[in-house]
């Protein structure tokens, strides 16, 4: 099921990438509910993103049932170059895990794709938890919604040269958005870092949130910057402990922020724990439209792929 282009013509498209970018190792598994429906994420993203795919010459890693579904649904020609893993329920999720730390980078992922069902109990299980935390102490991203997945694919290959898709120059009139700007108390002097950097970038933002400490700090930041009172620039919740991540995720529900920069200490035991699952909880509802960027370094090249991709919307 090509509905973009033909297989023919899709194929011309792969050769013509391959010969032209090195090949990224891409991880790749959807729950259940993301894979069997014709309308599923797992159908829009690689019938959507067809053209980036190819550009990128990714080669997918995939776990188990989820190839099953690539291949039921007559995507298998999206993903010309393909490594299967086993199914999880025989290790395929922690397979994965292992090659997010593999060293050798013939076998290393680059990047994991995992599109979570928030109401999957499999998306708790020991191995999905130790698959995100390990991406973000190794600095890869970690794309568990369709909409961060979709954004991705398209800003990687706009940075290295392909024409941006006009169907999704809506979601980066920025203007008309909101950001969730998140920290740790370790992480805190990171965002204000990144704040500094892309200030253009996130000073286009409608409306910019953010809880607690952090928020008071990236006011500070901006009142410097602009030389001026800036008290408003972000909107300050509660801290996280006492409930400022469930304030956001509300807003996440109602499709009022649609990107969250959540630098989490995946080192340091948290006593909340529960409030930052239900923040993720609440992004991956809305997969369509909301996604979450975990690590420092990641935030920094997608701030940066972002202030070019969305200067061309």
């Amino acid at each position: 099921m090509l509905p973009l282009q033909t297989v023919t013509e899709f194929r011309v498209q792969v050769l013509h990438s391959a010969a032209a970018l090195p090949k990224r190792r891409v991880g790749l598994i959807a729950n259940r509910s993301h894979q069997d429906d014709p309308l599923s994420a797992l159908v829009q993203l690689l019938s959507g993103s067809q053209a980036a795919i190819a550009f990128l010459n990714i080669e997918f890693v995939v776990v188990g049932r989820t190839l099953d579904a690539i291949c039921k649904h007559g995507l298998d020609a999206l993903c010309p170059a393909i490594e299967r893993f086993p199914y999880g329920r025989e290790g395929g999720l922690m397979k994965l895990v292992s090659r997010v730390v593999d060293e050798d980078p013939l076998r290393a992922v680059d990047a994991v794709i995992y599109l979570i069902d928030p109401v999957d109990p499999s998306s708790v299980f020991p191995e999905a938890v130790a698959l995100k935390r390990q991406c973000v102490i190794h600095q890869k991203p970690f794309l568990s919604t369709l909409a961060s997945a979709q954004e991705w694919l398209e800003l990687q290959a706009c940075l290295l040269g392909k024409v941006a898709d006009p169907a999704l120059d809506a979601r980066f009139q920025l203007e008309q958005e909101g950001i969730a700007l998140i920290a740790h108390d370790a992480l805190k002097p990171a965002m204000l870092t990144l704040a500094e950097k892309h200030f253009a970038v996130l000073d286009r933002f409608a409306c910019r949130y953010a809880t607690g400490t952090t928020g008071g700090l990236l006011n500070q930041t901006a009142s410097r910057l602009k030389a001026t009172e800036a008290a408003a620039w972000v909107h300050p919740y509660r801290s996280g402990p006492l409930g400022g991540d469930a304030q956001l995720a509300e807003l996440v529900l109602e499709r009022k922020i649609r990107r969250i920069l959540f630098l989490e200490d995946p080192h340091v035991a948290r006593q909340h724990e529960a409030d930052i699952q239900l923040l993720e909880r609440a992004a991956r509802t809305v997969t369509d439209f909301a996604l979450v960027i975990s690590e420092a370094s990641e935030a920094d090249r997608y701030l940066h792929a972002l202030s070019l991709r969305s200067a061309s919307a």
